[in-house]
């Protein structure tokens, strides 16, 4: 139990790592990336995750839940030796940029493996109490997540933002080599399926995950790159802002898993996307230069993401009782899917379309309003 839920931890902090080093990537005093050539470094690692997702319950229920977590820990160490070897070439474009895309394909792959294996571990420890195992899986992740920019200001200022990616790396070693004499289970492995296919409720569940994934990935890949620029142009005031972000996220997840008892899931999981919306559509009223409003901001976006993906996850596995095993990996993949959408997809709405970074966020208000319906629908009781 103790390496599933340290892996929550250590995922999340390897996840970030590439977003919180947004500033640096896009510094000209460092890899020198647009936008755009920012933005396709998720693309790899988006579609290495949605295929790692679909392709885990078949994988843990053939080789256990154990060998796969362990690939995944796996290549996550992979993908950090990929970047820290990269600063050192990052003058290189042409070496440099190729190197970051390969190891942002490991993530992807990390992060496929890991997340829906240790979501389903985590339900089959607690079977009584699912959800709020979940929450509190998802609250180690988003704690990890946190920690992840706050490291990268640290580094930043004693002059190697490449320490992050080292202490990732040693982290999940560290749970490599923790892990290797020990039992880890997801229960019983199977690859139910309905005797018609997929639950008629699947696809409303794909949606949610997936209209999640671009309202979350909007803030924690895009947030750095809007208070480095147009908001705060200040690197400080990047990283404090994914921090305050991801630290919402986690301290959300908190709250609402010790209060179930005085503000029911299902009413968390209605009001939370309307927070999103509202914060989408404060960010173009934000003056120039106002950091502080960006960062509290950004803190209220955190919050409304919070406990979005966990409920959305523990819902389906109650709804869709015939594919349990398989949920986590599936809506995991749609999360993954709408996060590749929204990590490429501002780089050519700015170049395409000229629109600035703080109108595409508010037009971000669009999928976090349908997200705010489907809540609404999947939220009423069987």
């Amino acid at each position: 139990m103790g390496a599933v839920f340290g892996a929550g931890v250590a995922q999340g902090i390897a996840l970030v790592t590439f977003p919180a080093a947004g500033a640096i990537f896009t510094s000209p005093f460092h890899y020198g990336l647009t936008s755009t050539q920012y933005g396709a470094l998720f693309i790899p690692q988006a579609v290495l995750a949605v295929a790692s997702s679909l392709a885990g319950p078949k994988l843990a229920s053939r080789l256990g839940a154990k060998t796969v977590f362990l690939c995944g820990m796996a290549a996550n160490l992979a993908s950090m030796a990929l970047l820290i070897a990269s600063q050192f070439i990052a003058g290189q474009h042409s070496l440099a940029y190729p190197a970051l895309m390969v190891a942002t394909s490991f993530m992807g792959l990390a992060f496929g493996l890991t997340v829906p294996v240790i979501n389903t571990c985590a339900a089959a420890f607690f079977p009584k109490s699912p959800d709020r195992a979940l929450l509190t899986l998802n609250t180690l992740l988003g704690l990890g997540t946190a920690l992840a920019p706050a490291f990268v200001a640290i580094f930043v200022g004693l002059g190697f933002w490449w320490g992050l990616p080292v202490l990732v790396a040693a982290l999940c070693g560290g749970l490599l080599v923790f892990s290797l004499p020990l039992t880890i289970s997801a229960g019983p492995q199977t690859e139910a399926r309905s005797p018609g296919g997929l639950p008629a409720t699947f696809p409303a569940f794909a949606a949610a995950a997936f209209l999640y994934g671009i309202c979350e990935t909007m803030n924690g890949n895009w947030a750095s790159i809007l208070m480095a620029g147009p908001l705060a142009n200040t690197p400080a005031a990047a990283s404090l802002s994914l921090t305050l972000f991801w630290a919402a996220v986690t301290g959300g997840r908190l709250l609402f898993a010790s209060i179930d008892r005085w503000l029911p899931e299902r009413t968390v999981f209605k009001i939370l996307p309307a927070v999103i919306c509202a914060a989408f559509l404060i960010v173009p009223l934000i003056p120039a230069g106002n950091a502080a409003a960006g960062l509290a901001l950004f803190a209220l976006a955190g919050l409304g993401c919070s406990a979005m993906l966990p409920l959305i996850i523990g819902f389906g596995q109650k709804r869709m009782p015939s594919i349990a095993p398989s949920v986590a990996g599936l809506l995991i993949a749609c999360y993954q899917t709408g996060y590749g959408l929204a990590a490429f997809g501002v780089g050519p709405l700015e170049n395409l379309f000229q629109l600035r970074l703080p109108h595409i966020f508010a037009a971000t208000a669009a999928p976090a309003l349908a997200l705010a319906f489907l809540a609404v629908l999947l939220g009423r009781k069987n």
